[in-house]
Order: structure tokens, then sequence, then C-alpha cells
């Protein structure tokens, strides 16, 4: 797919890879080309997935509505340097998302522009983990299924958590963490299913042993710190809940609106 496919009626769509770690990590943005810039929309992707495809009509419907769009493929996701979804600290990862979104946020044309979140599941546990760092920074955040709590219809029996904690020290990319289909769970449009399958860029295969352990510990710290999120100054909006993040934890969220 070419940088065109990519873009839109009335958009405009650039891509660069920037230098983070040590590690080449993918970023690409939607701009609107007849309208001023309303505000900026930072992209938070979920588990698996990647932004330039998968994320490309979210991209273009904002840019399209007015707003400078802007994404990044986390280490070993999409086109980003890395192994394949794995994630070895996924406090690194929000690192990698605060320097590239600082660096949007602070050149000229940009400065004044108020700036959103869009995060979709392990995405939107991101944006909650971005906000958590930089509180006064942000001025809202649409959140889609945030990962705030696994599911426990697909979280491992604890002790099976208990027996991957012990052999991370040891095979951390293992592919070995029982889980049930992601995408199945996640996606309920059989259409959406089969394009996602067809995607090269996402990962497909069964979780990483660190990567599971990562992902949990992080929405068990987030559930411990919902409070947080409850600030004046930033509008916050959860949208849905799917199979694999916890309904009651996003309805939590909801009651801190």
């Amino acid at each position: 797919m070419g940088s065109q496919d990519l873009a839109g009626k009335d958009v405009h769509y650039d891509e660069e890879f920037i230098e983070r770690r040590g590690k080449k990590l993918f970023t690409c943005r939607w701009l609107p080309v007849h309208q001023e810039i309303k505000a900026l929309v930072f992209l938070c992707h979920g588990y698996g997935m990647e932004c330039s495809v998968f994320m490309r009509a979210t991209g273009i419907r904002f840019a399209q509505a007015g707003f400078a769009v802007f994404g990044i493929d986390l280490e070993g996701h999409g086109k980003s340097d890395g192994r394949r979804c794995y994630i070895e600290n996924f406090q690194a990862l929000v690192d990698d998302s605060i320097s590239f979104f600082k660096s949007v946020r602070e050149l000229e044309e940009y400065r004044n522009k108020a700036r959103f979140l869009y995060g979709e599941s392990m995405g939107g546990a991101l944006a909650l983990h971005i906000h958590r760092k930089e509180p006064g920074e942000w001025s809202g955040a649409v959140l889609q299924a945030p990962m705030c709590k696994i599911s426990e219809k697909l979280k491992p029996p604890q002790i099976v958590t208990t027996i991957l904690t012990k052999i991370s020290g040891f095979i951390p990319t293992w592919k070995i963490v029982p889980s049930a289909n992601v995408i199945d769970n996640a996606f309920k449009d059989p259409i959406k299913r089969e394009e996602i399958r067809a995607n090269p860029l996402i990962y497909q295969s069964l979780p990483r042993v660190k990567t599971a352990l990562e992902m949990l510990h992080s929405s068990e710290e987030l559930e411990r710190h919902l409070d947080e999120v409850s600030n004046a100054s930033f509008s916050l909006r959860c949208l849905v809940t799917d199979f694999v993040t916890s309904k009651k934890k996003n309805s939590d969220l909801e009651c801190l609106l």
C-alpha cells in the first residue's frame, strides 16, 4: 500500500522513522489540507496492532474534521524495530511515545494547539500512563475499551501466572501464554476480523511470556491509580468495552468523568 493510499480526500499523509534507544521506530501523520488545524490528536494503537494501516481510517476521519493526527508504531509492532510483539518493559513504550509526542507538540506551529490522546485497548492503557507522567500537558483523551484491567475470561489462572513469572527470567520471549483468540474476542465484525488477519503488520501468534506479564502489571497499576485521571483540566471519554478488557473497570473509569 503506497503513501497516497494511506491518505484520503483533502488529507496529506506522511511517515518517517525516528531513533529511540538504538531502535528505529515508525511514525506517521495525517494532516488536513484545506483547513486550519483545530487541535492535535495522538494515536496509541493496541496490542499487536499498528498505526499506518489498521488506524488509517481513524487518522483520515480526524484529519478531515480538521485535526492533525500523529501515530507511532511501538517497539516490536508494525514497521518499527524490535522482536515481534515482545514487550520487555511497558514503561519504555510509554517513554518512547512521550518522547515522540513531545517533539511534535514543541514544533512552533503546534505549540498553542490543544492536544488529545486517542487509545484503543492496550493503547488506552498507554494513553493513561502517558497522562499520569505528563498530567499538565494534555487537554483530554478518547479511549476505546482501555486495558485498565484484563478480562477474567482471558486472564490465565493464578497458578499459570505464577509459573510464567518464574520462567520469564529464563525464556521471556517464549510464545506459550495460553489465551483465547484476541482478534475474535476484540472485534465483533467478521469483515473487520478478516481485514486484520490479512494485514501482515499485525501480530497474530500467541503472546510472549514477558509481554503478557508486562501488560498484566500495567493494567494492575492503572487499576490501583484510576483516581489520578480525574482532573478538572483533563477531559476523558471512555467509549466502549470488548471481551479482552474488563467492562467493570471501564465503567469505574466512566464514573470519574
